[in-house]
């Protein structure tokens, strides 16, 4: 019997704590059913998914460089609302619907990323993103971390 107290006071002590998750939204924003627009878990931020629409109108613009830049923003007001900014961030996903835009995307991407080191990014073309038909080029997901 002494065995077995010992036995589950020693795994009491090593079992993992619950990790707590806190749903990150931006001022003004609100979270989905589905997923939220962060989730801080710990000292590190994961951020969903953005297109480049423009929050005044909810359209993609005609300029592709200013799709990428609402991109960018959207990260960057998830960020902010978690205490945090690009310079926080240490890996980034860039999914493009042409990989001709490749060298566009990066010119805006070095434009607001520009601490060393940057973040690690993967970058990947797909056929369509999830964009509700607006024709959106781009969506851009990062994680950061304090």
């Amino acid at each position: 019997m002494r065995k077995l107290i010992t036995l589950m006071l020693g795994l009491a002590l090593v079992a993992p704590a619950q990790v707590k998750k806190k749903i990150i939204v931006p001022s003004g924003g609100t979270s989905g059913p589905n997923f939220p627009p962060g989730l801080l878990v710990e000292d590190t931020l994961y951020v969903s998914a953005f297109i480049g629409f423009d929050s005044k109108t909810n359209q993609i613009p005609a300029s592709f460089e200013e799709e990428m830049t609402n991109a960018i923003q959207h990260a960057r007001d998830v960020l902010k609302a978690g205490g945090m900014d690009l310079e926080d961030v240490v890996s980034a996903q860039v999914y493009l619907t042409d990989m001709k835009l490749f060298d566009r995307m990066n010119k805006v991407y070095l434009q607001h990323f520009k601490t060393d080191p940057r973040p690690t990014r993967t970058t990947v073309q797909v056929s369509s993103l999830a964009d509700a038909g607006r024709g959106a080029h781009v969506t851009l997901t990062v994680t950061a971390r304090k």
